[in-house]
């Protein structure tokens, strides 16, 4: 997201970029509709990591606190990238398939709306 300064000569250090994340790059990942968490995840990882990877090791260590997580049925999972529509490639690298430092990864999931349907 994009900041506009209050003055118009304000420089500023980028800090949160990809040369200094030591070869990783920050992907963000939200689950929609699911409140108990109230914003994307951050997980720094390789650009060379597959797909398939990032889903079943990498998201599970904090989706899966959610009570639903378990009732996912990935094959009718929708997925947003950067605010498009997306399909996913299991075994293709995410750099390959445009996921970029910094992107956002929404996924949504049919039938389950959050927990007890709060997301509704």
């Amino acid at each position: 997201m994009a900041v506009k300064a209050i003055t118009p000569d304000y420089k500023g250090e980028v800090l949160d970029k990809f040369e200094n994340f030591h070869g990783n790059q920050v992907v963000y990942v939200g689950w929609d509709r699911h409140l108990m968490f109230c914003a994307p995840f951050a997980y720094p990882v390789p650009p060379e990591m597959d797909f398939e990877t990032l889903r079943t090791q990498v998201m599970p260590e904090t989706f899966s606190l959610h009570p639903e997580f378990a009732e996912i049925n990935w094959d009718e999972v929708t997925w947003l990238l950067d605010g498009e529509a997306f399909t996913p490639q299991a075994n293709v690298s995410l750099k390959d398939q445009g996921v970029a430092h910094k992107s956002v990864l929404r996924f949504q999931t049919p039938g389950l709306n959050g927990y007890k349907g709060a997301g509704v």
